[in-house]
């Protein structure tokens, strides 16, 4: 109840009540609007691929070796008629798998010396890597088609920073683009995965489940330690996970 309203004499408050909306989260300013397709989906319009790319030890390279490989970035990068994103993510490595592992062998020893020394092993990794903090270190490289996205007034900025839900029309909008997105998309990524194994780098485009795992993480880093994702089996049912 407000009291400065039923009290007589009282002033009226002008401060505006604000309404309740179960919608109003977070979530409304995440930019992504779906993930299908192996494909991200921005609620602007846009569309990106992800590659993730397995590092190179440059230093253990010859002196010939590294010349080659920065005159081929440097022919790679001058091939690009759009941009690239590249990232680097470090994040608590996850031996959750490989403790799975290591007790499933557990279980099938006979011997019950070698079970128990297996058990031990298991456990004394967990608490390493909890203890010394072990960091994974993962990189990226994002591959952008925005041919729908045209250059915004400053208005329409302004509306769109405070109204950033992703609306039906939207939707619609990203679905009929889909098709034709799709496929400047792959020519992009193809570009780009050639270009990357001229100069060593081998890479592989993130599929929609290693996509939606990605960004859990991004931006539940706590919940994603304790809460994972389900596995292959319900891969069907991630297929177009609205964030």
């Amino acid at each position: 109840m407000d009291l400065k309203n039923a009290i007589p004499g009282m002033p009226k408050s002008t401060v505006r009540q604000r309404k309740k909306n179960t919608l109003s989260s977070t979530q409304r300013f995440v930019p992504i609007g779906e993930i299908r397709n192996d494909t991200v989906l921005l609620k602007n319009g846009g569309f990106r691929a992800v590659l993730s790319v397995e590092a190179l030890n440059f230093n253990l390279k010859s002196e010939t070796e590294q010349q080659g490989i920065i005159s081929g970035y440097e022919s790679f990068v001058n091939t690009l008629h759009f941009p690239l994103q590249v990232v680097l993510r470090s994040s608590k490595m996850n031996i959750d798998p490989y403790l799975t592992q290591l007790r499933a062998i557990a279980d099938k020893q006979q011997n019950d010396l070698l079970r128990d020394q297996t058990n031990a092993y298991a456990s004394f990794v967990e608490k390493l890597v909890d203890v010394a903090d072990i960091m994974q270190k993962r990189f990226f490289v994002i591959v952008p088609f925005d041919h729908t996205i045209r250059k915004k007034s400053l208005v329409e900025k302004f509306f769109g920073w405070i109204s950033p839900d992703d609306r039906s029309a939207k939707a619609s909008q990203r679905n009929r683009d889909f098709t034709e997105a799709s496929k400047q998309l792959k020519d992009r990524v193809n570009l780009v995965t050639t270009g990357l194994e001229n100069i060593g780098l081998t890479s592989h485009r993130l599929s929609t489940h290693e996509l939606i795992e990605l960004y859990y993480q991004i931006y539940n880093p706590q919940t994603s330690q304790e809460q994972k994702l389900p596995g292959d089996e319900g891969r069907l049912k991630l297929e177009k996970t609205v964030l």
